[in-house]
């Protein structure tokens, strides 16, 4: 699970890591957000009509440069 979260958010996983954070702690606070990504990545949400498109349980807060790589994939296609 660890490398499979690591692929998505590897700067997240780097930091925690850098900051002292185990494995197991690492892994809980940056899983959900890994999922999340990931959709946003594939292309999931790319043609949402309005923000009540989006499934309300499968959101997570992320922060600036997360939403720079998904600006950015979302650019690419």
């Amino acid at each position: 699970h660890c490398l499979a979260v690591r692929a998505v958010c590897q700067r997240e996983i780097d930091r925690d890591r850098g900051n002292g954070y185990s494995w197991k702690i690492t892994l809980l606070r940056n899983y959900w957000k890994s999922k999340v990504k990931q959709e946003w990545l594939s292309g999931k949400y790319s043609n949402i009509h309005s923000q009540f498109s989006l499934p309300e349980k499968s959101m997570y807060p992320m922060d600036v440069d997360t939403w720079g790589e998904i600006l950015e994939a979302e650019l690419e296609r």
